[in-house]
């Protein structure tokens, strides 16, 4: 979007809190959050000043939870204060804007594989200042890895493109995640079976979760964002 057009509002998201709307005068709505290290870009979003405050639109061609937002989420457990276990941080996208949400008084404990793409979320968010960002270079599968860094969680995120990414946040969230929290499954058909139909791999990776003792909350599809993808959001039942 051109910086020349005009912002002529900020309010924020009618449901989740931390998450707001900035309004240009061409009649577009863009999700934004308040950025947490101002005057710093992560993957070169738009910078808005508005009312003695700065914001960083959140693309959601670029993030799964905006698309996931754009598209009706109705539950949205991450806000002021929430420690997170994000399995998948890559190069820190979503987790900068997540960052935005919890502030100061929130963590996200940020599990990332590959070597070469950790380097490049040093460098964007842990670098650049967001002191609730937590690296930790491991391998999802195996939450013990990081038990001696972790701690109990409100909510486990996963955004992988492994088979069983159900059954992975599982694992975590049954070690991490506190009595009655929450986790938040991206589901990327296409990384878990391509031989089935998406809706097909949507209802295995929730059954899965519902097998390991969580209730389902919400779902919705992330088209025109990401295709074969959905974001599920659930709730430990114990």
């Amino acid at each position: 979007m051109s910086s020349l057009i005009q912002v002529v509002g900020v309010k924020e998201h009618e449901k989740f809190k931390g998450v707001y709307w900035v309004s240009f005068e061409d009649g577009t709505e863009r999700l934004a959050t308040i950025n947490l290290t101002p005057g710093k870009r992560v993957y070169g979003e738009q910078l808005i000043q508005w009312e003695g405050r700065e914001y960083r639109i959140w693309n959601p061609y670029r993030s799964k939870l905006a698309a996931a937002i754009m598209n009706g989420l109705k539950i949205m457990p991450i806000m002021e204060g929430t420690r997170v276990l994000y399995l998948g941080a890559a190069s820190g996208t979503t987790v900068s804007h997540v960052s935005d949400i919890v502030g100061n008084e929130g963590i996200i404990y940020s599990v990332e594989f590959s070597p070469r793409v950790f380097r490049e979320f040093m460098e964007k968010l842990v670098d650049q200042g967001r002191k609730n960002v937590i690296p930790i270079l491991a391998d999802a599968r195996y939450p013990e890895q990081y038990v001696h860094i972790v701690k109990s969680v409100d909510v486990a995120y996963i955004d992988i493109a492994q088979p069983f990414q159900a059954k992975i946040l599982a694992d975590n969230a049954d070690v991490y995640v506190k009595s009655h929290g929450y986790v938040m499954l991206v589901i990327k058909a296409m990384s878990i079976d391509v031989t089935k139909e998406p809706s097909e791999t949507f209802k295995r990776e929730i059954d899965v979760l519902k097998d390991r003792g969580y209730e389902i909350l919400d779902m919705v599809h992330l088209e025109p964002y990401d295709t074969a993808h959905a974001m599920v959001i659930g709730r430990k039942t114990s």
